[in-house]
């Protein structure tokens, strides 16, 4: 297949790497060309900015989620990951490293430029110039001394409420309508689909209720309009210096629902603890593959002083865990396999008595309340002829269950 290559930038690329001194590395070498970029024009600089955008708009006509580009690991190529693969684009100009560092910061602000030459990294939130509301998800990391990045496009479109095919006593639970606090966890590794989830739930409360939703994320991702509900959306780095620093003033904007993008530490996991005990409807993700995981990784990340303290607060607060994957199906796409834990006195208690390993039997008896394990919906997949009994099994947390279901 032909390689496609920009005339245009290749000229831009000439002109302006082949005074790079070869003795540069590391820092030195991005703080040169950071340099570098501001001796360029405006056209010069969207020369560039456009070469890249290229990629990124062909990515909803391949339903590509992800784009990668820059380091070694790439091959000088710019790679797209297409239904959960990742491999290079054939018709990708090849690319020099010099090259690739200086196209990845031409898409970064002044301020984002010095973020990453301090911190080695930054996350943050992209808008292709022509089109506003195509936006993507983006880090930006040193790799081996030179940048590479990803982004990941965003869908603006929000999937319905009944898609999740959540139970109708979850769905209770997850409505700000029926229940006014609490927390609920969306889990899962990355890639999993958690932001989408999550946006459906807050899509869903926007639609049904009045109130007033504050989002913290690093970095934002799908942008709600207004419903029935005022959204405030405060972008991490840009709009407010921290998590921390988001959720705090969050309880003085007068929310009732906060939703928090990611419980990444042990700060995040007190903070949000103590603005559901404040009375509010509080939402977060976690990069866990299990509801049990889950609440083990919350009271693990915290000191072991106050672990017992964060052991009885989570079985006060927690309200449900929704734990996910997307699954390979045998039409070639994926769909989704969860599992829900609802916080049932039972779970309460196994949760303040510090017996999570009960929580698997609960999971699989609970389906009056909703509940079921991983396995058990894979196996319902299966019997659906959605997915391949191999596919069940491989994607199943525990082996020896659904072997045993899927006799």
């Amino acid at each position: 297949m032909t390689t496609i290559v920009d005339d245009d930038i290749q000229t831009l690329f000439d002109k302006t790497l082949s005074g790079v001194p070869d003795e540069l590395r590391g820092v030195d070498l991005i703080q040169y060309l950071v340099n570098t970029l501001y001796e360029l024009s405006s056209a010069e600089r969207n020369v560039m900015r456009d070469h890249i955008e290229e990629y990124l708009d062909r990515m909803q006509k391949m339903e590509a989620s992800d784009i990668d580009l820059g380091g070694d690991g790439c091959f000088g190529k710019v790679w797209y990951r297409i239904h959960g693969t990742k491999k290079p684009w054939e018709k990708s100009q090849q690319y020099t490293l010099l090259e690739t560092n200086i196209l990845i910061l031409n898409l970064l602000s002044d301020e984002q430029m010095e973020h990453l030459l301090v911190n080695r990294s930054i996350d943050f939130s992209y808008s292709l110039s022509t089109n506003r509301d195509r936006r993507y998800r983006a880090t930006v990391y040193f790799d081996m001394d030179n940048l590479a990045m990803n982004m990941r496009q965003i869908n603006n479109e929000i999937r319905p409420f009944k898609g999740l095919n959540l139970h109708p006593e979850v769905a209770r639970y997850l409505s700000l309508k029926y229940l006014k606090y609490g927390l609920t966890l969306v889990t899962g590794i990355t890639g999993s689909g958690k932001s989408t989830t999550l946006d459906t739930i807050i899509d869903a409360n926007n639609r049904s209720v009045r109130g007033h939703i504050v989002i913290v994320a690093s970095p934002i991702e799908l942008v709600h309009k207004p419903q029935k509900c005022i959204i405030r959306h405060r972008e991490v780095g840009r709009d407010v210096e921290s998590f921390r620093d988001g959720i705090v003033q969050a309880m003085r904007q007068d929310p009732d629902i906060v939703v928090i993008g990611e419980l990444r530490d042990d700060v995040a996991i007190r903070n949000a603890l103590e603005v559901t005990d404040s009375g509010h409807k509080v939402f977060s993700t976690l990069h866990t593959a299990s509801a049990m995981e889950s609440i083990d990784r919350i009271i693990g990340e915290t000191p072991l002083n106050e672990q017992e303290r964060v052991r009885v607060r989570l079985a006060d607060v927690l309200t449900c865990v929704i734990s996910q994957k997307l699954v390979n199906t045998l039409e070639g796409t994926r769909v989704l396999a969860k599992e829900v834990l609802v916080a049932t006195p039972p779970v309460r208690a196994a949760i303040r008595n510090d017996n999570v390993s009960e929580i698997y039997q609960m999971l699989n008896e609970g389906s009056q309340y909703g509940m079921h394990t991983l396995e058990q919906d894979l196996v319902r997949l299966v019997k659906q002829r959605i997915i391949s009994t191999d596919e069940a099994i491989n994607q199943a947390n525990n082996k020896t269950r659904i072997k045993q279901l899927l006799k």
